[in-house]
């Protein structure tokens, strides 16, 4: 064990005791006090894009944009009439019908041009409307419905993703996600996949001894343990990524909240 590691844990672990983790009693009221204070296991999406946003965005294509410019330059000249046109047409009767019939129907194509985009612009931003919301259906769903397994009241019981709160005592084992950050309290050669976070993609040993903090968004690789549950929700290595990479919902819960 590297001794110029001790004060770092002894440190954490006096952290521990100061915000009564190891307390948790199970009974509604404390969790219910535990997500007061310490927030529950989520992390707000960001707001979905309105069909008018995704419009917009459709609208930016280089192409459509020389297409859109090209359109209202035919227009334009569709519409034009030379000043001469009109004495010329006087000594020439027999062309003027003719004439007369191509600058009435110079508009189609530019017309065409313009309706092509419009189709173009809003088939794009429907498909996009549509995958986002079957994505955040999808996401929701999968949410709700993973579980992870917990020590309360001396029971092993499953409870929803959701449901974690800070002083929980959960069961980590080879395949798990973690949905929490924790400390290693038990472990059998336990190790997990950082790669999410640091980029390594060689697994980590993690010991009660030596680096025992587990991080939420990592996989138990090899092994299994027990850790405490120290951090949920955006308060959690995952939820601060995701707020440092723009989930500004996140930040504006967090000033409203504070404002309040």
């Amino acid at each position: 064990m590297c001794i110029k590691a001790k004060p770092c844990y002894l440190e954490f672990y006096t952290l521990i005791s100061k915000i009564k983790v190891t307390r948790l009693s199970g009974d509604p009221a404390d969790l219910e006090r535990r997500h007061q204070t310490f927030g529950q296991n989520f992390i707000p999406p960001k707001k979905p894009k309105t069909f008018l946003e995704l419009v917009w965005e459709a609208l930016q294509d280089v192409t459509l944009i020389i297409l859109e410019a090209a359109a209202i330059i035919s227009l334009g000249l569709s519409f034009y009439q030379p000043p001469g046109k009109e004495s010329e047409a006087c000594g020439n009767v027999s062309g003027g019908a003719e004439d007369e019939g191509e600058a009435d129907t110079g508009w189609i194509e530019g017309a065409a041009i313009l309706l092509s985009v419009v189709c173009v612009v809003l088939v794009t931003a429907f498909n996009d409307w549509s995958k986002e919301k079957q994505f955040r259906g999808l996401q929701s769903r999968i949410e709700q419905e993973q579980k992870f397994t917990v020590v309360r009241k001396g029971n092993v019981i499953q409870i929803p993703v959701a449901d974690m709160v800070v002083g929980d005592m959960a069961q980590v084992k080879y395949g798990d996600l973690l949905p929490a950050d924790g400390v290693l309290v038990q472990g059998n050669d336990l190790k997990i996949d950082e790669s999410s976070l640091t980029g390594e993609s060689d697994h980590v040993r993690k010991s009660v001894d030596k680096d025992p903090m587990l991080l939420s968004g990592t996989h138990v690789m090899e092994g299994s343990g027990r850790m405490l549950v120290t951090a949920v929700g955006v308060n959690s290595q995952t939820g601060i990524i995701f707020t440092l990479l723009g989930a500004g919902d996140v930040e504006e819960d967090g000033k409203e909240k504070k404002g309040k």
